[in-house]
């Protein structure tokens, strides 16, 4: 057995950058000091939400990685001697803006970054008018405490993404989160949304045979049109729920993980075995049309 202790940080974010770091920065320390060896930050968590819009002076919260904020999460993962999962705003270029991951090391190195790759575009969800697409391809970064797969939010619905990151090694999957109900939608179709993310998530976990985990902000923002519904979980690799928090509070939660369960699930139920890659060609077709 090889326990890995999973820190996850479920938290509301304000318009001041510095307040959502300073919050961040102390729900990582509450987390390591719970005996958390890897923490995982939701997505885009040092400001609020800003892709409902499509408002130029957003661009402003960006910053190059490794940058200012890599250089603190660093300094405070060599400190507590922890692995920091830090998604942020970067700007590479003037003109060129990604939605991207930070992976700082146990010993305070900066191990490299991972750029997301899908891209929505939906209302509330404008994220298409900031982010440029990755092009780093799909990342697994060996940390101190085990081979780390990190995926951002939308990435969650594409199991070609999930297959790549655990064929890479990955022996746990990380993804931070930012996603919500609309405050006018009813309640059946906000539980149905919910459940189909969390449900592709663990099917994700399913079909590697590796735990995911899965980090996402919580409360009212949009000027509360937007409830950001929480969630997180942790599942093994049989899709069982370690953990669950709830859709409206502000929770730091330490998960033991146990890496070494994904022999076992993959011998039992043996889907990376029975792979025909021989067949899966027409998976890079956009659409598999008639002749």
């Amino acid at each position: 057995m090889r326990n890995v202790k999973v820190g996850l940080v479920q938290m509301s974010c304000t318009a001041d950058k510095q307040q959502n770091i300073d919050k961040a920065i102390s729900e990582v320390r509450k987390a390591a000091a719970a005996g958390a060896q890897i923490v995982c930050l939701q997505e885009l968590f040092a400001s609020l939400y800003f892709c409902d819009v499509e408002d130029y002076d957003n661009f402003d919260l960006a910053e190059s990685i490794p940058g200012p904020s890599t250089d603190i999460f660093a300094a405070l993962a060599g400190e507590l001697k922890v692995v920091i999962i830090a998604s942020l705003f970067e700007k590479r270029a003037q003109g060129i803006y990604h939605n991207t991951t930070a992976v700082l090391d146990a010993d305070g190195s900066y191990l490299g970054k991972y750029r997301k790759m899908h891209i929505p575009d939906d209302p509330a969800f404008y994220e298409k008018f900031y982010f440029t697409p990755g092009d780093l391809g799909y990342k697994v970064f060996g940390t101190r405490y085990g081979k780390v797969g990190v995926l951002i939010c939308w990435d969650q619905w594409y199991p070609e993404a999930s297959r790549i990151t655990a064929l890479m090694g990955a022996e746990i999957m990380f993804y931070p989160t930012a996603i919500g109900w609309a405050t006018s939608q009813d309640d059946e179709t906000n539980a149905d949304q919910y459940n189909s993310w969390q449900i592709i998530q663990r099917s994700h976990a399913v079909a590697n045979g590796i735990p995911v985990v899965s980090v996402n902000r919580v409360g009212f923002e949009q000027e509360g049109r937007m409830k950001f519904w929480g969630g997180s979980f942790v599942a093994n690799g049989q899709g069982k729920l370690l953990y669950l928090a709830s859709h409206d509070k502000e929770e730091t939660r330490v998960v033991d993980v146990d890496l070494d369960q994904a022999d076992s699930f993959r011998i039992h139920w043996p889907f990376m075995r029975d792979r025909r890659i021989d067949s899966y060609q027409p998976i890079t077709k956009r659409f598999i049309d008639e002749d």
